[in-house]
């Protein structure tokens, strides 16, 4: 097996009963990080890509719901919101009328099972941390599961690494931070070595969708699925055209070499090319990782390569105790699910709108979905009734953890639908039916209450 760290680790994986694949999918991208590799791709080695949208897209009625019919779900669970000071996994957070993510998910899916009379079954991935509060959470929704599959896979987990030798990590304060997802590349190899790609396969899908479960725009549309469906091609993702906000994140890129489509996070630029990733005229579209992959192609693709794709590596840096910085520095060893797009021959891009990409990494983010920017609709789809999203910052010494931020909007999110930004510096705590109109920054050096009704207007400055 090479070196003591990959024996070490190897051994430490089996032990635990990690799937032999994902066992040699880690031991394949350990060899890399010997050698030095660190996944970056060069600015010289890409071109900006173009790519048709959705809205010019021709799809007939009989051939969306004949999509959807032969499409299966899979939401991405893995996460628990630990940036945001939570322990359990994100989607159990509480959008609106005492809706979690989880909850609106659940109701789109069995809201479109009636109107197609499609099976479209909801699966959803786990990881360890995740899968018990997240089936106890389902479990009031006795109509969900469909009969033949899973209501959920688990995502396989991997050992840390120390930076400093790369050998496994020990930790006896808590054994569980010796182990980390190795990213939701992992869906691939976890839908193989679960077999339920197969069974997917043998009841008869096609297709699968695949989003995150904090992104309620990501809804699994008939008029999507009858567009990859006719498209032939065997790998698709949705993508969306950047803004500012989108600055630091990744984008899509056309490799010189060869002419694929390569998804290029922050984590693989080189750091005298952070300028190209942030110049939103040249690198114009990012992932909403929403993603569809034709099930057959998928299935082809592993068994050709014995169960590893050999997407690109993503050396992740962090602390073995994540809120405590003083803690050693592990190596976490990472792929992205949409890099796969590198793999297929013929895989598209679709610019589609900001409607379907909501996504909730931050309170900032939370505080707009739960505010009146957005309806639920018929269906429980997020309608947007606001002009415009507006941009939110909130001072991160005060709201950045979940607790804080609740404690500080106890009667709710402040009207956003005239707002174009809201900058919050400072303790504030904002009493029922505040309004905010166009622009306006928050500014305190001590705890301060805004009244009822309170209404701040375009272009001001209030200080405390």
């Amino acid at each position: 097996m090479g070196s003591p760290g990959l024996a070490a680790a190897v051994a430490k994986m089996r032990d635990a009963g990690v799937d032999e694949v994902a066992v040699q999918t880690f031991a394949h991208y350990y060899r890399q990080l010997e050698r030095g590799e660190t996944g970056k791709i060069p600015e010289d080695s890409i071109e900006p890509v173009d790519m048709p949208a959705l809205a010019d897209a021709r799809v007939s009625d009989e051939e969306a719901a004949a999509a959807i019919r032969t499409t299966a779900v899979i939401k991405l669970n893995g996460g628990l919101g630990t940036s945001m000071g939570m322990d359990r996994a994100k989607s159990l957070l509480c959008v609106r009328r005492g809706m979690s993510f989880l909850d609106i998910i659940a109701r789109q899916i069995l809201h479109l099972r009636k109107t197609y009379g499609a099976p479209l079954p909801l699966i959803v991935m786990n990881s360890f941390r995740t899968s018990a509060d997240t089936l106890d959470a389902l479990a009031r929704y006795a109509d969900l599961p469909v009969e033949g599959l899973p209501l959920e896979f688990r995502q396989n987990m991997e050992p840390r690494l120390l930076a400093d030798g790369l050998m496994p990590v020990t930790w006896p304060k808590d054994p569980d931070l010796e182990w980390c997802p190795p990213g939701h590349g992992d869906i691939y190899t976890a839908l193989r070595g679960t077999g339920l790609l197969d069974k997917l396969l043998e009841q008869g899908f096609e297709r699968v969708f695949v989003s995150n479960s904090d992104n309620l725009g990501a809804v699994p549309d008939a008029h999507v699925a009858g567009w990859f469906a006719s498209s032939g091609a065997p790998f698709a993702i949705e993508a969306v055209r950047r803004t500012p906000s989108d600055r630091k994140g990744g984008h899509f890129a056309r490799r010189k070499s060869d002419g694929r489509i390569v998804l290029r996070e922050t984590a693989q630029t080189l750091p005298e090319d952070q300028k190209a990733l942030q110049d939103l005229s040249r690198h114009r579209y990012c992932s909403t990782n929403n993603i569809w992959f034709d099930l057959r192609a998928m299935k082809e693709a592993l068994d050709a390569r014995d169960g590893i794709l050999g997407l690109p590596l993503i050396r992740n840096e962090k602390t073995v105790d994540p809120s405590d910085a003083s803690t050693q520095k592990v190596i976490q060893v990472e792929t992205a699910m949409g890099s796969a797009i590198e793999v297929f021959e013929g895989a598209q891009l679709i610019e589609v709108g900001r409607d379907r990409f909501i996504p909730v990494k931050t309170t900032n983010d939370l505080l707009v979905l739960r505010s009146d920017v957005y309806e639920i609709r018929d269906g429980f789809t997020l309608e947007q009734v606001a002009a415009e999203v507006p941009f939110v910052d909130l001072d991160g010494d005060y709201y950045k953890l979940v607790s804080e931020f609740e404690q500080r909007f106890p009667e709710g999110a402040p009207s956003l639908t005239k707002a174009t930004a809201l900058r919050v510096k400072g303790d504030w705590t904002f009493g029922p039916s505040v309004q905010i109109l166009g622009e306006v920054t928050l500014e305190t050096d001590a705890a301060q209450r805004v009244d009822a009704g309170t209404v701040f207007a375009d272009d001001e400055v209030n200080e405390g």
